[in-house]
């Protein structure tokens, strides 16, 4: 069977971008920067498992990443039963296609592994704040992308699920995690049965900054992200219509906006400091 071409890498930039990048020619012929540019999320996957090896290639990959202070405060859980799989989609409403996914990685914070070793060694614990959450957290998220990054270069399909914090103290409980560890996200993981779509991004002029932070044009800036987008991937659907009614010209801003007109995850706090953090 005959691969189509792979787009160059200017393309994929100009899918993604009002103000794409110039490419250099010896960029535009290597496959890495190509593939990491024309990502898109997956959640159809064919009914073809995921070996065992690959994923442990994967997550050996992963774990190769960045880490505060070589501290390796991340774990991945892989969900190699499909009982604990449907398990989880449940505490995940209204995303079905979670429960179709082939396998199921579950990327936490562990700032457990550090206070044993501190234990381990009589020596106290000073960072007891909220530092030692956020540098999990960090270590984690590096570690999820580093596991995206080289699954899709692969061949496989990723979409991360943050839902899994929707109710974490029942993910904590389904996956057992003692205190100091905590669910980061999701990974739905497999073969596409379709190609992923190229989203638009905002524009590198609003994202990308010179020697300090600016906001210099960001308004208008988003305004035509939204025409522009809204041409290219119109939504399908409108959020919470019942609330807001249903506008002719739906954007991106109007979606992140209306979806945030809701309060999602307000107990997650007490469950991290459930969990034995510090927040202060």
């Amino acid at each position: 069977m005959t691969q189509s071409p792979k787009p160059p890498l200017r393309h994929v930039f100009d899918c993604r971008y009002a103000d794409a990048p110039d490419v250099d020619v010896s960029l535009a012929e290597g496959d890495a920067l190509r593939t990491m540019a024309a990502r898109g999320a997956c959640r159809s996957f064919l009914d073809r498992p995921v070996p065992d090896d690959l994923l442990d290639v994967l997550c050996a990959t992963a774990f190769a990443s960045p880490t505060k202070s070589d501290l390796q405060q991340r774990d991945i859980i892989l969900l190699r039963s499909s009982e604990t799989r449907a398990k989880l989609a449940e505490l995940v409403p209204g995303q079905t296609w979670v429960a179709e996914a082939p396998m199921i990685a579950v990327f936490c914070g562990n700032n457990r592994r550090q206070r044993l070793i501190q234990e381990w060694h009589e020596i106290p614990f000073a960072n007891d704040h909220l530092d030692a959450l956020f540098n999990a957290v960090a270590d984690a998220a590096i570690a999820l992308g580093a596991f995206v990054t080289a699954a899709e270069a692969v061949g496989l399909g990723c979409c991360p699920i943050s839902a899994v914090r929707n109710d974490a103290a029942a993910v904590s409980a389904l996956l057992g995690l003692p205190q100091h560890v905590f669910p980061l996200a999701g990974l739905a993981i497999g073969y596409p049965s379709t190609p992923p779509v190229v989203s638009k991004r905002l524009p590198l002029a609003v994202t990308r900054h010179f020697d300090g932070y600016s906001e210099d044009g960001l308004r208008l800036a988003v305004t035509a992200y939204d025409q522009d987008r809204a041409k290219a991937q119109p939504y399908v659907q409108q959020r919470l219509t019942n609330v807001f009614g249903t506008k002719s010209n739906y954007s991106w801003s109007d979606d992140k906006a209306r979806q945030y007109s809701q309060e999602e995850r307000a107990d997650f706090g007490s469950y991290i400091r459930a969990q034995g953090f510090n927040l202060k």
